[in-house]
């Protein structure tokens, strides 16, 4: 097992107040993770996942399925399924997507814009993170993350020191 600063690699910016998202990524690449999403209305789901989630459609198979994409490694392909499913009594997966903390917001009120009811949060974990959870037309249980800045000498990281989580020093 080799270990890295696997940071060199990620699309995910270090936590801060400003920090700003990547741009979409459009390049072709293997897919370390991707979700597929079945759907009885895929205009319908490319429309919220597009509009409200920001993602972009980085190709489709008309009728068969549509690739989407915020940053690289966040993939999602939407397909059809051959009927209207009925409906689970919870979430029928959940799935987390990193973004920044000036996008929380934003996310949330174009989701909540889009369809009334589909969010909840805002709120801050004992892990440090911000999140928003959206609940989408397909009853998937989207979680957008952000990291938020960390202090080494404050009360949050003797959260997560107590946890166990190593927290690195300034």
């Amino acid at each position: 097992m080799s270990t890295f600063n696997a940071f060199e690699m990620s699309p995910v910016p270090a936590p801060s107040e400003d920090a700003q998202p990547p741009e979409p990524f459009r390049g072709i690449y293997g897919m370390p993770m991707f979700v597929t999403v079945p759907t009885s209305d895929l205009d319908a789901s490319v429309d919220f996942w597009t509009e409200a989630l920001g993602f972009i459609t980085l190709f489709s198979i008309p009728g068969q399925l549509v690739h989407l994409r915020r940053w690289a490694f966040q993939d999602v392909l939407l397909v059809p399924t051959p009927q209207t499913p009925t409906p689970a009594a919870g979430p029928s997966m959940s799935v987390s997507f990193s973004c920044v903390l000036s996008q929380i917001d934003e996310i949330a009120k174009a989701c909540e814009q889009h369809r009334p009811g589909s969010v909840t949060g805002p709120r801050v974990t004992p892990w440090n993170s911000c999140e928003v959870e959206v609940s989408t037309p397909e009853g998937v249980r989207v979680v957008l993350t952000a990291a938020r800045p960390l202090d080494p000498k404050g009360a949050q990281a003797d959260g997560l020191r107590r946890i166990g989580i190593e927290v690195p020093e300034a």
